[in-house]
């Protein structure tokens, strides 16, 4: 493979051909849908290679995206060669591909359907298919996977017509208008020829360990306009009037895909093992992680964007989550939990090839059992936010927050992970600046009366804080705060703490010059030292300087730097967790809500702080 295989057309009515001879499309190639409890991803040619089921963080039934063979899809395409447009259907998360062929054109709408009342008690995937001209042949299939080598699929033959069954999993084929519909064995393959005016569909219904309902395909049919509707709605109720628009807007609907409904929880990303580096050297892997999981980091920077937008239900969803997990596992936070607030188990290697070849594919992610002293600055931050925006705090999270920060007096001096989660651990600039966070906010919530306490020692603690990192943290030979003490090399993190106020002035910005002269590869940059050899650039770290850079005034540096950020995304708007500069490849999983939250952040910072 060739680095001309990876690059990704950008011309809307381009031929398809992301795809590998093993059939793995660039990662650039996908789009997602979700109903508020999974996401399908779905590739431009039609096939949706990743949708696990019943949740996000559940049997990966459709997998082909990490086992071309044998991880199971769904087709939708034409029969004949042909060219493809796709948008979302206006503010929703309900994607619109137009494929033309030599003898006619036709649009496909994939919809991961909502209930009248809100999300489905069952998964339900909806692809709607309206002839536009001509004559189409569409074909397509319905065929599980292995669940990543744990099970296998087989078609159970009822008295009211086929189900798919995989491990506890049951599911059902639905069709409208189809032309002809073949059970086999692992799978079940149908047949539609469009025509001018026509409507037809293929649906999917499954539920997990209980009985499946059978709608009508009619009723699917009318769930792909309900669900629009309320996407549509629910995009009117947030506000955003300032610059890049597009960007901020399609942005808060992936992080709406992103937030978990059953616990209020913000994932991640939505999928597990996407490789941070192409060309992975040996010793190194293709540094494949499981991000279906919940970071107190990205809930942090969540509520200031949703807090934003207006948005009450869902910050009270996301703190609510965080702060129960918190109390049921403290009192120590830990860096990261499962959706359901429960605490993540270490990572599992399932014997599957991965995208593109490279491994291992994992299940689960040991950085929930690391020390990373962010963390506390995360968890106070998000209180803090939450308190400024007009509300109040119950007691017992009031006592709760009084003992954490009496625990960051203590902890701050202690060796640790870092925001990388790297394995060796030493005393990070920037994790001790995340305890300094904690300790501000603390003193502040004392001072306003929303937990108890005398906050003396948590400013004097704080103030400890800062006089270290000053003098151990700071190399004038560089110009820059230094990773951490002793060494001359830089960690992009440090522009965190432009952002939280701990250094706005001709430190902090002497630091930017040197980030960008060190870590940066075009508007891009590395996450430290090192790491151009290793992985992609990665994608917070860009809309980080940009804050970075409005907040200590640079702002017409931080508006040039945003502008030429505006193609970073793929063609409908989703951003991966890096890009390799080589090529304009996506890395890394997606989508991403740390590169989506910093894109939406950076705006906001931009335009209120002008």
């Amino acid at each position: 493979m060739t680095d001309s295989d990876l690059r990704w057309g950008r011309t809307p009515d381009s031929a398809v051909t992301e795809r590998d001879d093993d059939g793995y499309a660039d990662l650039r190639s996908y789009a997602a849908i979700g109903d508020g409890r999974t996401l399908a991803l779905i590739a431009r040619d039609g096939r949706v290679d990743w949708l696990p089921l019943p949740g996000t963080d559940g049997h990966p039934v459709f997998a082909a995206l990490l086992d071309a063979a044998d991880g199971g899809c769904v087709e939708l395409a034409p029969v004949e060669p042909y060219t493809v447009r796709r948008e979302y259907v206006g503010p929703t998360n309900v994607l619109a591909s137009t494929f033309t062929t030599a003898g006619g054109s036709v649009r496909v709408t994939d919809s991961l359907n909502t209930g009248i009342s809100g999300r489905l008690p069952w998964t339900e995937l909806a692809r709607r298919i309206e002839g536009l001209e001509g004559r189409v042949e569409l074909r397509a299939a319905v065929r599980p996977g292995t669940c990543l080598g744990q099970a296998s699929p087989w078609v159970h033959e009822t008295a009211h017509g086929p189900v798919l069954r995989l491990a506890d999993m049951t599911m059902a084929v639905r069709t409208l208008g189809a032309e002809d519909v073949v059970p086999g064995d692992r799978r079940i393959d149908v047949t539609y020829v469009s025509s001018p005016g026509s409507r037809q569909l293929l649906g999917l219904v499954g539920t997990q360990a209980e009985p499946l309902v059978l709608p009508p395909a009619e009723e699917l049919d009318a769930g792909v306009d309900r669900t629009i509707a309320r996407w549509t709605a629910w995009s009117e109720a947030f506000s955003w009037e300032g610059p890049w628009s597009d960007a901020v807007r399609r942005s808060a609907l992936v992080l709406k895909l992103l937030l978990h409904a059953p616990s209020g929880a913000m994932v991640a990303a939505a999928t597990t093992s996407l490789p941070e580096s192409l060309r992975p050297r040996e010793g190194v892997g293709g540094k494949t992680w499981d991000y279906r999981l919940a970071w107190v980091r990205d809930s942090a920077y969540a509520l200031t964007a949703l807090f934003r937008f207006g948005l009450r239900e869902e910050t009270h969803g996301a703190i609510s989550w965080m702060l129960g997990s918190i109390r049921r596992h403290g009192p120590e936070p830990r860096v990261c939990y499962t959706l359901d607030g429960e605490l993540p188990r270490g990572a599992l290697e399932a014997d599957v090839p991965g995208w593109r070849g490279i491994g291992p594919v994992v299940s689960g992610n040991p950085a929930g059992e690391q020390l990373q002293l962010g963390v506390y600055g995360d968890l106070f931050a998000i209180v803090a936010l939450y308190v400024g925006d007009g509300n109040v705090l119950d007691a017992e999270t009031g006592r709760m927050l009084a003992a954490v920060a009496d625990l960051t007096c203590d902890r701050w001096q202690s060796r640790d992970s870092g925001m990388w989660e790297l394995p060796e651990t030493r005393h990070h600039t920037t994790s001790k600046l995340g305890c300094w966070v904690a300790l501000t906010r603390a003193v502040e919530l004392a001072e306003d009366g929303h937990i108890p306490g005398d906050p003396s020692r948590w400013r004097s603690e704080a103030e400890r804080i800062r006089s270290w990192v000053e003098e151990h943290c700071w190399s004038e030979e560089r110009g820059a705060y230094v990773w951490y003490p002793g060494t001359d090399r830089l960690d992009a993190s440090i522009l965190l703490h432009a952002i939280s106020g701990f250094d706005r002035g001709e430190r902090m910005s002497r630091t930017l010059d040197a980030l960008r002269e060190e870590l940066g590869c075009g508007p891009h940059l590395y996450r430290y030292s090192g790491m151009a050899e290793e992985e992609g650039v990665f994608l917070p770290c860009s809309y980080w300087m940009v804050s970075a850079l409005q907040l200590c005034g640079r702002t017409r540096e931080a508006r040039e730097l945003m502008d030429a950020l505006q193609d970073t995304p793929n063609d409908v708007g989703l951003l991966a967790e890096m890009l390799d500069p080589a090529t304009g490849a996506l890395v890394g999983n997606l989508p991403q809500a740390l590169s989506h939250l910093a894109l939406v952040n950076a705006a906001i910072t931009v335009a209120t702080t002008s």
